[in-house]
């Protein structure tokens, strides 16, 4: 298993559905997330618990619990604690005027910090250095309703750009970028993603199987750019001129990235 600094594209599956875990599992998607929150009425919020588990899938599991303050919140995170195998925790709507990071820095489960509110991104700097967080994730939907502000990439860029930067000043992985409501328009997965990758995002959450194709689409590397990589690495050290355009050490480090996301990126056709 790859743990949770590793995930790319990771596949909600509603908490009170378990026949649909492992098929979420075999989706492609390279983690799932067992959503206790959202995906659950109130009625089966204590069905959806006694679910819970890890060991149907070869791929990582990470469970959203309710948030804080809520009458669930306390159950959820004792029963995700007591599973033998799980790669994180979601903590939705995280912030740091009640008991996050005391979760954290006592959970033996890593914690990934939902950014869902005004206040959550202004503390987003501090989250990301918080013993124990081991991602930043975007709730984009959630913050476009805690702002009262439209789901669009202008909307939503300055949201975006801070939780890059946050990540990179905390020497966590980059974020995982929030998700394409549109279940059955693929093309707007592959530009979303391609959008995320090109701000610094590390990966996007999927809420259907059929778009996780269309997202690796627009995460993985292009042709063209593991071309242009791969002539950049071959033209040694020092400043140099390659097909018109200067390269030295910056380019090439860009380079290597290229070519480290096509190694692990993931081929469909969409």
């Amino acid at each position: 298993m790859i743990g949770s600094s590793h995930i790319t594209v990771p596949l909600f599956v509603p908490g009170d559905r378990p026949d649909r875990f492992e098929k979420a599992a075999g989706s492609g998607a390279d983690a799932i997330i067992i959503d206790l929150e959202d995906a659950v009425p109130a009625d089966a919020k204590d069905i959806a618990r006694t679910s819970l588990g890890a060991h149907f899938a070869n791929v990582p599991v990470l469970i959203r619990v309710n948030g804080e303050g809520t009458p669930w919140h306390a159950d959820d995170i004792a029963a995700v604690l007591a599973l033998s195998v799980v790669a994180g925790i979601i903590i939705p709507k995280a912030e740091l005027n009640g008991g996050l990071a005391t979760l954290a820095a006592g959970s033996r489960v890593p914690v990934l910090a939902l950014i869902e509110t005004a206040r959550g991104l202004s503390q987003a700097r501090d989250i990301a250095v918080v013993p124990g967080i081991e991602r930043l994730v975007f709730g984009s939907v959630d913050f476009s309703a805690d702002l009262g502000c439209a789901h669009t990439r202008e909307a939503l860029l300055a949201a975006r750009s801070e939780l890059v930067v946050a990540s990179r000043l905390a020497h966590l992985a980059a974020p995982i970028d929030g998700v394409t409501i549109a279940i059955d328009d693929t093309e707007l997965a592959t530009s979303d993603a391609r959008y995320a990758l090109e701000l610094g995002f590390g990966g996007k959450l999927a809420v259907h199987p059929r778009q996780i194709p269309a997202i690796w689409s627009g995460l993985n590397p292009q042709q063209s750019e593991i071309d242009w990589a791969n002539r950049v690495l071959a033209s040694g050290d020092g400043a140099i001129a390659v097909g018109g355009e200067m390269v030295d050490e910056p380019v090439r480090i860009r380079a290597r990235a290229i070519l480290a996301r096509a190694t692990v990126g993931r081929c469909f056709t969409v």
